[in-house]
């Protein structure tokens, strides 16, 4: 065997690198089964609720270490403007807590959008760079735009532009986003069996 590896080199070249890959992914495979890192559930389940938009508003780099960091360090569930009141109220159900109203810091007053000033605009991309969702289109020393449809109004954006040209504007109301606000009316229950009527 050893005189058929030395006469062929190429085959003892493919028989030392299998043989160094098969012994290397056992050692990879025991380590990934030896040193596995428990994580916990929850943390994946609360950064499913979040609405992924990365935007930092929260004080946490992404979606998934604001989870990690209510879970972990006990931060508070009404931090997260995207997600809005309905975010909080599924965090607080699946935490088996009392939902809080959102924290007033961090309250926009309704859907926001990202505008920039094309007259102004230079192309210097550090817009590009700041949008957790790519929604601003250009190209260096060009004009940027956003993408309207893409822009979740996180604002990370406004305070990287140089120029001062991008700034949130309200969502306008079209027919395709208006909502009918139904009035909001009394439960009247029976005093006997509150039950509603």
């Amino acid at each position: 065997m050893y005189a058929l590896l030395i006469s062929y080199p190429l085959l003892s070249a493919l028989v030392a690198l299998g043989s160094l890959s098969v012994l290397f992914g056992g050692v990879l495979g025991f380590a990934a089964v030896r040193f596995r890192v428990e994580s916990n559930p929850i943390v994946a389940q609360l950064s499913d609720l979040l609405p992924q938009s990365q935007c930092g508003q929260c004080g946490y780099p992404g979606c998934a270490n604001y989870a990690d960091a209510i879970v972990s360090n006990e931060e508070a569930i009404n931090k997260c403007p995207p997600g809005g009141q309905a975010t909080i109220n599924a965090i607080a159900e699946l935490l088996g807590i009392e939902p809080p109203a959102m924290d007033e810091e961090n309250v926009i007053s309704g859907p926001m959008i990202a505008y920039i000033d094309e007259t102004d605009c230079y192309g210097c991309t550090k817009c590009l760079r700041a949008c957790p969702v790519d929604a601003i289109i250009g190209a260096t020393k060009m004009m940027h735009t956003v993408i309207d449809t893409d822009c979740t109004g996180c604002g990370l954006c406004v305070d990287t532009c140089s120029k001062n040209c991008i700034a949130m504007y309200p969502v306008p109301v079209t027919t395709q986003n208006w909502c009918w606000e139904l009035p909001e009316y009394p439960v009247v229950t029976s005093r006997a069996s509150n039950v509603p009527c």
